[in-house]
């Protein structure tokens, strides 16, 4: 990856876009490149934190596992994200791991070289703030949703919130050309994939969706 397109993709994550084009030019120099294939861990839960991860192509999910060595999937991110910031800033151990989806390129800035430039930028700071309280905010939801909804309204909350980024509309309804798989589902809900797939099923059987393999189409 050239430093154009380095460039490009830096201006596009939010906690850089408010920077002049000679300020992202300026951090092109301090990323580097990093490839990982479709299911390779990127990082581990108590590993230091010494980079940030911006991910330029690719998906990735973060995740923790139980006493019982359940997996409960946090987040799915993709291109344009960023991970890895908190343990950047806190100097303490990764929080999560964090398994690419698919095949993935990511840019890694040093955690040297990122506590200089929010030093050297305060509008970075203050970006990465804002980023990890809409974080926060998301997880109190999700919590919430746990704690409120039943598996039917649970299944359907992470459905509409993958179809407000990944989803397009159509005369069909909103299409999901890739969803997560029953077990993905289930780790973001705390169930059972044989409780997804019958919740799924009777979705769909109520007309409320149609599932195409890895489609879905959501009917208004």
């Amino acid at each position: 990856m050239d430093d154009k397109a380095k460039a490009d993709l830096l201006a596009k994550v939010s906690i850089f876009s408010q920077l002049s084009t000679a300020d992202i030019s300026d951090l092109v120099g301090l990323v580097s490149v990093k490839e990982f294939v479709k299911d390779t861990p990127v990082l581990h839960q108590m590993d230091p934190g010494d980079a940030l991860y911006i991910i330029v192509s690719g998906k990735v999910k973060v995740s923790r596992y139980g006493e019982d060595g359940r997996e409960i999937i946090l987040t799915t991110l993709g291109p344009g994200d960023f991970f890895g910031e908190m343990a950047l800033l806190d100097s303490e151990p990764r929080s999560a791991d964090v398994t690419t989806k698919e095949d993935s390129l990511v840019l890694l800035l040093k955690r040297d070289d990122f506590i200089a430039h929010i030093r050297k930028y305060p509008s970075v700071a203050v970006a990465v703030l804002v980023e990890m309280s809409r974080r926060l905010r998301r997880a109190d939801e999700k919590i919430g949703n746990l704690a409120l909804l039943d598996v039917y309204g649970r299944v359907a909350r992470v459905l509409l919130d993958i179809s407000e980024t990944e989803g397009v509309v159509t005369e069909k309804g909103i299409v999901i050309e890739s969803r997560p798989t029953h077990q993905e589902i289930a780790a973001m809900i705390g169930t059972s994939r044989e409780t997804v797939s019958r919740v799924l099923s009777d979705l769909a059987k109520d007309g409320y969706l149609t599932i195409q393999g890895k489609k879905i189409v959501i009917h208004g």
